[in-house]
Order: structure tokens, then C-alpha cells, then sequence
């Protein structure tokens, strides 16, 4: 049984006939940059966060660019952030001039760890970048007290979130702005790259609107240094088709994990993701820990069986190449160290069914008695 990690195939036949309609139109109506699909989808969205304004751009990374800029985050100073993340989180500090600092994980949620964050505060910190990794939400309550205490910007990153909530509250509405990703392979993606920042402060939005077109607010007059970063009016009309799905597609996400979580409770090697009562995780991952050094041999067993793995990720930010500058070394953040030699992310799509998920966890548990 050949098992894909996630199955874009089978999403796109579910809506096939809506997005070739929806593809349709924008060509017809030849709006392909700034366009009306785009207009609507920023409502759209807006509204499902409940929030004031969502400006939609070229990529979450470049959404993570332009809302530093946006707040004035520039050369000199420090962004707190997690080491344990895709690297694009770390990566728009650098481009804007300023300099990330690592704070250490929670080892439950796998989320910068709230309690470690005001020890790495100093005088040239201007904000804290929490991640909801895999769909699991931060702490927001105690991070944003602890901004609040210093007078520190917030910038959600939900790349990985969509639809996720925090005390029944969507992540994403608690900073001074957030931003999504549409990479295709996210709970609510797009057919290529996408992004998108959402905010409830109108200087805010208004910055992003002129940054991600070439800082003009009319066109060949331009108000500041800008970039080329706008969602396409195509990508807009697919989006808008599978939001009104994405709710839907979550809850079945949700399902699939606790089937995983109910077939692994007796596994001694395997520690399933928690999903406390005060938060709903969206689960654009569904990651386990495996102990006792058993992850190769997993993985070994799940690639003889046709089955689609992933580590995200195998190595921390501050232990990158890249990052050799900033000074960090082997054992300064272990929860996270330990976390990127024991993630594992299974199979997880609205699709999966319960016989896939059943032979998915057999391979495991398989090998955790055998060895």
C-alpha cells in the first residue's frame, strides 16, 4: 500500500469542477495582478479571522519580510525566535538587517517555551516571533505578556496554523500581525506559492499594501522601497474555492490524529502529539517522538512498506552552517536538540482513511515489539 504523506490528488479531484470554474473566470476576465478574486479573498479571510484587514502577497516568507519592515524592525536589532522551524522564520529577521536570538522549546508542544523567553530580552529586542509548529498553537496568553512587559512587536507565524485556535481564539489574532502561508501543501494552499498578512492595525496593513507593490500607493508614484511580492488573482480564485472547505478538512484532520493517538497508546517507543482541552491544533503535521533511537529503523520499515515519512526538523537553526556567525553551539537549546533527533511526521490529510491510518501505525508498532 502506497501511502503519500499528503495527498494533493485527492483534494483537487474533490473540487476539480469549482477550481476549473473558478480558474475559468480569471482568465476570461484576463485580471491576473491585483485583481478582483484577490479583493474578495482578502475579505474573505478577514472575516474568517475576524479580523480588520489581510493583504495577501507572494509567499509567507516574504509576508514575514515586509511585516518586519512594517514594524520597523531594521538593522541592530533582535527578534526572538524559535531555533526549531523551517528557516524562513529566521531567515526574513536576516533580511531585514536585524538578528535573530534563539530561545529554547517546550518539550510537549514544540513551540518556543514562553518561560525562556524574557532571559534572552535585551535592549536592542524589538520583537518575539512565536511559530505554531505542525498546527499546535504557542502559548499566546503568557507571550504576550511578557510583550506587553517590554513593549516588544508580536508577529505570529502561522505558516503551519491555519485554523488552529488558542483558547478558543484563532491563532494569528493575538499579535500585532500574523501571516499565513498557501504553499500547496498547507491545510489551505494554493497551486504554487502564497502568502498572506493578517492584522488589526490599519498602519499596518496600509505599509504592507505599499511594500508588497513596488511602494507605490498609485501606480509610478511611490511612497517608500518596496518589492514585487503580490498574490495572483489565479491563486486567489483557488484559494477562495478551498476556504470554504478548510474547516471541514481540519476537523477530519483532527479525527486522523486521534485515530493515530488511540493506535499508538500502548506503543512504549512512540510519543503521540497532545491536544489539551484549551486549544484546537489543526494539524497541518502530525508529528510522534519515537525513543530509544528507534526513528531510522521506522523509517527504514515505513519506506519497505511504501509508506511517506518526513523529519521536520533534522537540524535546529542555530546549529545551520549558516547561523555559524551568530555564536551558537551543540547543547545550547536541548529540548529542541533532543526533538530534532526524535520527530517523526506521518501521513496527514483529510483523505487518509482509517485502513491507511490502521497499516501506517501497524509498521510501527511492529518494529517497537520486535526490537
Amino acid at each position: 500500500m502506497n501511502i503519500p504523506l499528503t495527498d494533493l490528488k485527492a483534494q483537487y479531484k474533490s473540487i476539480k469542477d469549482e477550481v476549473k470554474l473558478a480558474i475559468k473566470k480569471v482568465l476570461n476576465d484576463t485580471d491576473f495582478i491585483l485583481g478582483e478574486e484577490l479583493n474578495l479573498l482578502e475579505e474573505e479571510i478577514a472575516h474568517y479571522f475576524g479580523i480588520k484587514f489581510a493583504i495577501g502577497v507572494a509567499s509567507g516568507t516574504d509576508a514575514l519580510v515586509l511585516s518586519l519592515i512594517a514594524l520597523d524592525i531594521k538593522k541592530g536589532d533582535e527578534v526572538i525566535t524559535t531555533p526549531f522551524t523551517f528557516i524562513a522564520t529566521s531567515e526574513a529577521i536576516i533580511r531585514v538587517g536585524a538578528k535573530p536570538i534563539f530561545s529554547d522549546i517546550e518539550y510537549d508542544t514544540f513551540n518556543i517555551a514562553p518561560k525562556r523567553i524574557e532571559e534572552k530580552i535585551t535592549k536592542n529586542t524589538k520583537a518575539i516571533i512565536p511559530v505554531h509548529l505542525y498546527g499546535m498553537p504557542a502559548k499566546m496568553d503568557e507571550i504576550m505578556g511578557i510583550a506587553k512587559k517590554y513593549n516588544l512587536k508580536v508577529i505570529e507565524d502561522c505558516a503551519q496554523s491555519f485554523g488552529a485556535e488558542y483558547r478558543g481564539r484563532k491563532v494569528g489574532t493575538f499579535g500585532d500581525c500574523a501571516i499565513l502561508s498557501f504553499f500547496p501543501a498547507k491545510i489551505l494552499g494554493c497551486f504554487g506559492d502564497g502568502g498572506m498578512v493578517i492584522t488589526n492595525n490599519q498602519e499596518i496593513a496600509k505599509k504592507i499594501k505599499l511594500l508588497r507593490n513596488h511602494g507605490a500607493e498609485e501606480k509610478y508614484y511611490y511612497k517608500m522601497h518596496g518589492f514585487n511580492s503580490r498574490l495572483d488573482t489565479l491563486q486567489s480564485a483557488i484559494l477562495r474555492v478551498k476556504l470554504k472547505y478548510a474547516d471541514n478538512w481540519i476537523d477530519k484532520r483532527i479525527e486522523n490524529a486521534k485515530y493515530y493517538n488511540e493506535l499508538f497508546s500502548k506503543c512504549k517507543d512512540i510519543i503521540t502529539p497532545s491536544i489539551p482541552k484549551t486549544i484546537k491544533h489543526s494539524f497541518n503535521y502530525y508529528t510522534i517522538r519515537v525513543k530509544n533511537n528507534k526513528r531510522n529503523l521506522i523509517q527504514q520499515r515505513l519506506k519497505e512498506k511504501g509508506i511517506a515519512c518526513a523529519i521536520y526538523y533534522p537540524l535546529c537553526l542555530h546549529l545551520q552552517d549558516v547561523y555559524q556567525d551568530l555564536g551558537y553551539k551543540k547543547g545550547d537549546f536541548a529540548v529542541a536538540e533532543e526533538a530534532q533527533n526524535e520527530v517523526l511526521s506521518l501521513p496527514m490529510y483529510p483523505e487518509l482513511s482509517k485502513k491507511q491510518i490502521e497499516e501506517i501505525a501497524k509498521a510501527i508498532t511492529e518494529v517497537s515489539k520486535t526490537i
